[in-house]
């Protein structure tokens, strides 16, 4: 696995916020996640790329703790992935919008403060936060797939979450939300919260201050942006990962 340089990882210094160890994941008899050992610095925009069904979710329901795994482990925290204590300090959006379509905005969020003992202001800043100030009282059921998808984040900042894990947040959005949404987390990390934020589109890539490159259930490459450039000669970040799985077809059959 191609890995960075621990001088230009500068966030390695900190604890990691997630520690994962050779973990192995079994779906429908077929191994999702395999022999997987990866650390997510603390505090910074960590970019889970891939193609569709390379075993990204399953990563990271691993590391929500909601997925049976085989083997290995995941520490989260510094505690055992989906260990009670977690509950209120890890935020999880998923693809699909988890959100009440006959509630209006404000009120599910407010379900989700009252879930975590948060009150009134935590919601108005969650929705701030998102964007969504003018549509606070609007049903969810009225808003377009973007906007459901801010109410899903908003319900998960609301906790103030240390860690928050992101499952393909962006697609199917317009390129203006996309950039919107990618200012928004940057602002989180650089207020202290650990993202770690799946895609399958590369040019996300360079939001992303580490990067995890995977492809059939592995981690190929661990690596920053301009250091996969480097490795590779690649200027295009899609075309380095192309490299990378090049290099690794290659090495499986020589």
């Amino acid at each position: 696995m191609m890995t960075s340089s621990r001088d230009e990882l500068t966030r390695a210094v900190s604890p990691a916020a997630v520690e994962v160890n050779n973990l192995r994941v079994v779906r429908g008899g077929r191994v999702a996640v395999d022999n997987v050992t990866v650390q997510v610095a603390a505090g910074a925009i960590t970019g889970l790329l891939g193609p569709s069904g390379c075993g990204k979710t399953t990563l990271m329901r691993s590391i929500v703790g909601t997925q049976i795994v085989a083997g290995g482990s995941v520490t989260v925290l510094g505690r055992p992935a989906g260990s009670p204590e977690l509950r209120h300090r890890v935020g999880y959006v998923t693809q699909d919008p988890t959100i009440y379509p006959d509630l209006r905005v404000v009120d599910n969020v407010r379900y989700f403060a009252a879930l975590c003992g948060n009150d009134t202001r935590d919601v108005d800043e969650a929705i701030f936060a998102v964007g969504l100030d003018d549509h606070r009282k609007a049903l969810a059921v009225n808003l377009s797939g973007g906007q459901r998808t801010r109410v899903s984040l908003a319900c998960a900042l609301v906790a103030h979450p240390d860690l928050l894990v992101l499952d393909e947040p962006t697609v199917g959005l317009d390129p203006v939300l996309r950039v919107d949404l990618w200012e928004r987390f940057g602002r989180l990390a650089r207020n202290g919260t650990t993202l770690l934020v799946s895609s399958h589109v590369m040019d996300e890539a360079e939001h992303c201050e580490d990067l995890l490159l995977m492809r059939d259930g592995q981690v190929l490459a661990h690596s920053t942006p301009n250091r996969l450039r480097e490795d590779t000669g690649c200027q295009s970040l899609e075309e380095a990962f192309l490299s990378v799985i090049r290099r690794g077809t290659e090495a499986t059959t020589g």
